[in-house]
This record gives C-alpha cells, sequence and structure tokens, in this order.
C-alpha cells in the first residue's frame, strides 16, 4: 500500500479532488485539505493567527498523520512509501513539509513551487504590474507580445544548437528587447522606448536597492505571450499584500516600494518561507526530492527553483550523496504547472517511484506535446544543469533524437 498527499493553489481553500481522482487511479491511496478555510483570498487570516498556523503548515501535516492512521486502521499496516505530489501552492506545501516535518514523506514532487509567498514572490508580481503601469505608454498589448517573442526565438532559439521553436535554455541568452525598438515613434512592428523599458524590467531579476541581493528573478526569453496576466496586479499577491503585510484593504500597490515593504513582509513570511529552508534532516534519513519547473512559467518564475536547488547544493554540499536525493527538472516552453508551447505532459510519479522504491535516480523524464488530441513531439527534460542537445541526426520531434548534456555557458 502506497500513500500520496495532494496540495492547494493560491489561497484557495479546497480538496483536490482531480489529484486525489489521478493518485487513485494511479493506485495510491490519497488525502487532501482545505486547509482549514473556504474561499480563494486571505481574508479568512485577520485577525485570526492560528489560521495562518493552519496554512502555512499545520494542517497538511495534520492531513498526512491523519490519513497514516486511518489507513493502518484499516488496512492494518501503515504504507509502505508516502510520496507528495503537487504544484504551486502545493509544490511549497511539499517544500515546507521536508523542512518542518521530514518524516512525513518519503518522496517529494515539487512543481513550480510559489516559494515564498508573502515576501519575493508577490513584490516581484507587483514590480512586474507596476512596470506595465508605469505611464500609459508602458502597456504591452497583445502585438507588442508577439514581436517581443518572435525576436527573442530569434535571437535565442537556436543558441542550444537546434532551431526548433523552444529555447531550450534562456539562461544561455542575453536578449535585449531594444533590438526591435522603433527609432521614431511606435508602429505594429516596432516598440517605443517606453515599451522596451517596461519589457528589460519584467526580464531583469528584482534586487534589494540597498544590497543588490536578488529577491526575485527574471522573466525568461521565450515567455513573452504570457505577459497579459501581469499587467494587473495578481489577485493571491494584492490579497497577501493587503490582509497580511499591511493590514489595509484599501492599500493601493502602486504605492509598493521595497523598503516600505520588506520589513512587514519579514515578520509574516518567515513561518512560510521554504527558501531559506533547511531540508538537512529530510535528506538524511532517504527522502527523495523532484522539483519541475516551466521556463515560461511568469507565475511563478522558474528562477526561484533554479536558486533553491543550487542553495541546497551549496548548504549540504554539491556530491554524489546530495544530487543523488534532490533533482531539478526545467521544461522549455512551459507554463505554469503545465501548459504552454513546449513539451508539458510527463510521468513525474513513475520517476519518483523507480528514485525512492528501487534507488534509481532519474537522470532524463520523457515529456510530450500534444495537438488535437495527439503527441506531435517528444522530448527529455534532463537533470539539471544538464539540457537536451540534438544529436546531429532524427526526428527533432521525438525523444530518442537528444541526449542530455552540459551547455556550454561562455
Amino acid at each position: 500500500m502506497t500513500f500520496n498527499g495532494v496540495g492547494n493553489g493560491g489561497w484557495a481553500g479546497f480538496i483536490g479532488y482531480g489529484g486525489l481522482i489521478s493518485s487513485i487511479q494511479a493506485g495510491y491511496a490519497a488525502a487532501s485539505t482545505d486547509t482549514g478555510h473556504k474561499g480563494a483570498s486571505s481574508e479568512f487570516l485577520v485577525g485570526h493567527p492560528e489560521k495562518w498556523t493552519d496554512y502555512a503548515h499545520r494542517a497538511v501535516h495534520e492531513m498526512t498523520v491523519a490519513a497514516k492512521f486511518i489507513l493502518a486502521a484499516h488496512y492494518g499496516k501503515t504504507p509502505a512509501f508516502s510520496s507528495w505530489n503537487s504544484c504551486s501552492t502545493g509544490g511549497a506545501q511539499g517544500l515546507i513539509e521536508a523542512w518542518r516535518y521530514p518524516n512525513d514523506y518519503d518522496g517529494i514532487i515539487a512543481g513550480a513551487p510559489s516559494n515564498p509567498l508573502t515576501v519575493e514572490m508577490v513584490y516581484g508580481w507587483m514590480a512586474a504590474a507596476q512596470a506595465l503601469q508605469r505611464t500609459p505608454g508602458s502597456a504591452l498589448s497583445a502585438d507588442a507580445r508577439q514581436l517581443l517573442h518572435d525576436a527573442a526565438l530569434k535571437y535565442c532559439d537556436a543558441k542550444d544548437g537546434l532551431a526548433d521553436g523552444l529555447i531550450q535554455d534562456p539562461a544561455l541568452c542575453r536578449f535585449d528587447p531594444a533590438v526591435v525598438q522603433c527609432k521614431n515613434g511606435g508602429t505594429a512592428k516596432c516598440l517605443t522606448a517606453e515599451q522596451v523599458a517596461a519589457a528589460r524590467r519584467l526580464y531583469a531579476p528584482v534586487r534589494d536597492p540597498r544590497t543588490k541581493k536578488v529577491i526575485n528573478a527574471g522573466l525568461a526569453p521565450g515567455s513573452e505571450l504570457t505577459w497579459g496576466i501581469l499587467a494587473v496586479p495578481n489577485q493571491n499577491g494584492l490579497s497577501t499584500l493587503k490582509n497580511l503585510v499591511f493590514k489595509n484593504p484599501a492599500w493601493d500597490f502602486k504605492r509598493l516600494n521595497l523598503s516600505s515593504y520588506a520589513e512587514a513582509a519579514a515578520a509574516v513570511g518567515e513561518s512560510n518561507n521554504p527558501l531559506r529552508a533547511n531540508l538537512r534532516a529530510f535528506l538524511k534519513k532517504g527522502g527523495r526530492l523532484l522539483l519541475y519547473h516551466g521556463w515560461n512559467d511568469v507565475v511563478v518564475v522558474p528562477g526561484n527553483s533554479i536558486a533553491f536547488y543550487e542553495g541546497v547544493l551549496r548548504a549540504e554540499g554539491n556530491g554524489t550523496k546530495t544530487t543523488d536525493a534532490i533533482r531539478l527538472f526545467l521544461a522549455p516552453g512551459m507554463s505554469h504547472c503545465g501548459g504552454g508551447e513546449g513539451p508539458n505532459q510527463f510521468d513525474k510519479v513513475a520517476a519518483m517511484e523507480m528514485w525512492v522504491e528501487k534507488g534509481k535516480a532519474p537522470e532524463t523524464i520523457v515529456a510530450s506535446h500534444s495537438k488535437d488530441g495527439k503527441v506531435v513531439r517528444t522530448r527529455p527534460l534532463c537533470a539539471y544543469p544538464r539540457i537536451a542537445v540534438y544529436n546531429g541526426s532524427g526526428s527533432t520531434d521525438e525523444a530518442a533524437s537528444f541526449t542530455c548534456q552540459l551547455p556550454s555557458r561562455k
């Protein structure tokens, strides 16, 4: 008997029935929690610090303990293997489980973890909306975003040795949107100086103005088509700031600056901040952590997952023992938790089962992209920092034509 925990999204208080169904179909016993509230905003937390504790970590842990107790009572034995599999807020819940309750799960699959919800990421959301509303001319229309996207592909696509409509590793490319800036005024085929300035702010990391430390990674070249959702403040982030940080339902996001935000946010966020988590106990007891993230994600930027992964390696030592316990997979062209232009469907659970039950750490996971219900492309996702490189022969739409190699970052 095996057990799988199912997570949540945003501030949503709900039972994850979709995750429960897929887990049961895969042969798992499964459980989910609404973390003790209903609705999709943080209003339930105002004046109730105990509900913040429930949302931050206690509800998921108590769900896990109760589920294992029920299973033991019903089957007469505890689960042989327990895993967590979720994305976004659910991904962050998985990281918090590994940090606070290392014995709850043997394997944790954390996709695009909102990491952390109340500090770096929320500021990144507001900074993006501010950049796009800085002046009336800063807005990026659908045509402007398409123009940027086409230019980014033209400049970055072949950096991995293959022009296939996907930027395999955006970190290899230093794209400057000035290449599509109008010489005089603006037209449908170029961007104004104000629009280029806005795009530069979105590509660039958000830094602490005092220490210059990166507090939220920038958006990746290739993600431009989904920037439309950034033009208005992210509602999860806005709810966080109004109800938790500034405790003012009338607070205006345009007034946000880092110096006024950092101190208040730190007081709220430390208890729910997996980015600074110590995973030593989880790794020491044999836990396995599989991180995955779409390169085109603009809701939770992939650079934050890279920073978290590299931070764990620095803390634990970048040796085989650590890299055999934590793996990161980045999906080119994939958006937040799925979707997008690239291969975005892959069996994470099977990879985790082989890892925990057979001791075989995943080097690659084959992902597919479907159109009209048919698979039109497969591509290997490689354990970071390796990327998929075309062998030089065979179909570029088949995973077998690629091998995982370390990129040349000149």
